[in-house]
């Protein structure tokens, strides 16, 4: 279509009321679609049908149905931002951009942020509105200043009681009607949120960490969350550790190409030792659980995560006993086990969303490894990994020092291998 036939207005979310088409564009328009707190916001011209937004294919349908018969202009309301998470991409796939006038409001989480006089560039916003909770409840958990938009279903009390079942310390402001005149902005905490009954006008939850991190150090350069590290697969000597029992360098780097760890995401970090792995896949922004049975090693669980200012939830616990009280994980990283390996691979090969990565020494292992693997429908796979350091030696020359060989078996959910996984 050459012509802007269908303007897009932002219903001001952080304004007393929306901010219509002007000039001869309302006069000109057929159809006026939006949801009826929208619809009844203004006097439209007689004549003007009305369409409350509902399911969006039909009332994508019905648009385009009402441009092929020549009825005249289209205006659809929307809050604040309709490009940010909003209808805009629905229509610009279906009509082009080049149909779109687009007339922006505030965001909802612009101005959230801004009834706190907080900076919001350095925050992770996700969407729960008409999608899986569970990335919003993974944010939550691995980050530190988030903005969750809600939806039916998807509000503050469900966000709260999954944040409150996994032991999240957070501060929840809950904003409500945000640019109206009932609009509340509340602050409380998990428990307090997940005991309450919240209008479905709520359109923003921001869950946030201490106050001293919820304003930048520094000026930043890119928004949203931060970039993935530098630099991964660090030194033995980056976590506090017992009797060398950490995961390698090289093993480790391996693991977590495997793993794949992302913000949005759940990893299970089992017989988690020094945590090491854990770590790094929070350091990439998943959210973590890590399952360890000795106490003193969940306590080095806990302070290699602090020093590496990451969150990673320590359950001090033997598998797989404890691991029906845990969400279901994306991937898992098994690095012991002992007698129970087998049972324990089995187990998280059946909970996880997306692949198993096992490490191990013994190659009396591996077969069983690989069974349970299979037996939970997993593809298997693996390499035997052998590395050599360079060494000092006198005269300013460097010998290899052979580390010992380790397993490294894996297993991907068949949809993940054939490219299937969104």
């Amino acid at each position: 279509m050459a012509e802007r036939v269908i303007t897009v207005v932002g219903a001001g979310t952080g304004g007393p009321a929306p901010s219509l088409p002007d000039g001869d564009a309302v006069p000109d328009a057929g159809l006026v679609v939006g949801a009826a707190r929208h619809l009844e916001s203004a006097a439209w011209p007689a004549g003007v049908r009305r369409l409350v937004l509902g399911p969006l294919a039909p009332a994508l349908d019905a648009i385009e149905a009402h441009l092929t018969e020549g009825r005249g202009p289209v205006v659809v309301l929307a809050s604040g931002d309709p490009g940010f998470f909003g209808i805009v991409r629905a229509l610009g796939e279906r009509f082009g951009p080049a149909a779109l006038e687009v007339r922006p409001s505030s965001p909802s989480v612009a101005v959230a942020f801004a009834r706190l006089g907080l900076s919001w560039d350095d925050a992770v916003v996700v969407s729960a509105h008409g999608r899986d909770l569970r990335t919003a409840v993974n944010v939550c958990r691995a980050h530190r200043k988030v903005a969750v938009l809600t939806g039916p279903g998807a509000g503050p009390g469900e966000l709260a009681a999954a944040l409150d079942r996994a032991g999240v310390t957070r501060e929840l402001v809950v904003a409500a009607g945000l640019g109206t005149e009932s609009e509340t902005v509340q602050r409380l905490s998990p428990r307090a949120a997940a005991g309450r009954d919240w209008p479905d006008a709520v359109s923003v939850v921001l869950c946030l960490g201490p106050q001293r991190e919820l304003v930048a150090a520094r000026p930043r350069t890119l928004a949203g969350p931060p970039p993935a590290p530098a630099g991964w697969a660090l030194p033995e000597d980056a976590f506090a550790h017992r009797d060398s029992m950490v995961t390698k360098a090289e093993v480790r780097a391996l693991a977590l190409a495997r793993l794949g760890p992302r913000t949005g995401e759940l990893v299970w970090d089992i017989g988690a030792g020094s945590g090491s792995v854990g770590v790094e896949c929070a350091r990439f922004g998943a959210a973590v659980v890590a399952v360890e049975r000795d106490p003193r090693d969940a306590a080095r669980v806990r302070a290699n995560a602090a020093a590496h200012g990451v969150d990673v939830a320590v359950i001090c616990g033997a598998a797989p006993e404890v691991l029906g009280e845990l969400p279901d994980p994306d991937a898992v990283f098994v690095g012991g086990g002992g007698q129970e390996l087998a049972a324990i691979v089995a187990e998280c090969g059946r909970r996880a969303r997306r692949c198993v990565v096992v490490t191990l020494a013994a190659v009396d292992r591996v077969a069983e490894v690989r069974a349970a693997l299979r037996s939970a429908g997993l593809v298997p796979d693996g390499v035997l990994l052998q590395s050599s350091r360079l060494a000092p030696l006198p005269g300013e020359v460097v010998r290899l020092a052979a580390g010992n060989p380790v397993f490294v078996l894996w297993g991907s959910r068949p949809a993940v291998v054939e490219g299937a996984h969104a």
